[in-house]
């Protein structure tokens, strides 16, 4: 499986919300995308899921544009003011919630049995917004990968939450399998504590995203 996106750009009523923009992502491989805020984050994560039609270029996968299939395909993982969950609301309904969109048992006790299997069971009456950043950012992505045809996940600034980038980061390597890619993106401060090489929001010309292989390893 890959996605493209071939110089992707958005225009606003006041200018530019994403310069245009290229990323190429294949399975088993997770793209770092840095910019500062305000250059695009959500718009490109918008567009990759096939949920906003760029103002130029376009988004491809396995080389045909179908935005249906990017929906199908896509996932969007607490995307500020798009899919990140209500903060009042308690993290068993969350996970409740994300389970049914996956077509899973979503009742009491399946909600616990999931909360339990990772680690998560002392949160569950625990308020969203209340929840450790770096147990929020691997719960919705574990529950992003649920969904049974997802086959790329965007994770849209999970630094806004925690100053440590090594915590999402080590997530989204996990999450990176044979059949399935990863993208982050973040602020270019969070890319400088990586110290990785990073694509960025309004360029064309970008570095390979990192392989992961079965250990975990990554090579360039």
């Amino acid at each position: 499986m890959e996605i493209l996106a071939r110089e992707v750009g958005v225009n606003g009523a006041h200018g530019p919300l994403l310069r245009p923009t290229t990323l190429r992502v294949r399975a088993g491989q997770v793209a770092l995308v840095a910019g500062e805020p305000g250059t695009g984050h959500t718009p490109l994560a918008l567009m990759l899921a096939g949920r906003m039609t760029p103002s130029a270029g376009e988004v491809t996968v396995n080389g045909q544009a179908d935005p249906s299939a990017l929906r199908k395909l896509v996932a969007m993982v607490d995307a500020p003011g798009v899919t990140e969950p209500e903060d009042a609301l308690p993290l068993k309904t969350v996970v409740g919630e994300e389970l049914s969109f996956a077509g899973k048992p979503a009742g009491r006790a399946a909600v616990r049995d999931w909360l339990t299997r990772h680690d998560a069971e002392q949160h569950a009456a625990t308020r969203f917004d209340r929840i450790p950043p770096t147990v929020r950012t691997r719960l919705l992505t574990e529950l992003a990968a649920e969904r049974p045809d997802v086959r790329l996940l965007v994770l849209d600034c999970p630094d806004r939450h925690c100053d440590d980038p090594h915590t999402w980061w080590t997530v989204a390597r996990q999450h990176a399998t044979r059949d399935r890619a990863v993208v982050v993106l973040c602020t270019e401060t969070s890319a400088r504590l990586l110290d990785l090489p990073a694509a960025r929001l309004g360029r064309q010309i970008q570095p390979p995203p990192f392989t992961v292989s079965n250990t975990e390893d990554e090579t360039r």
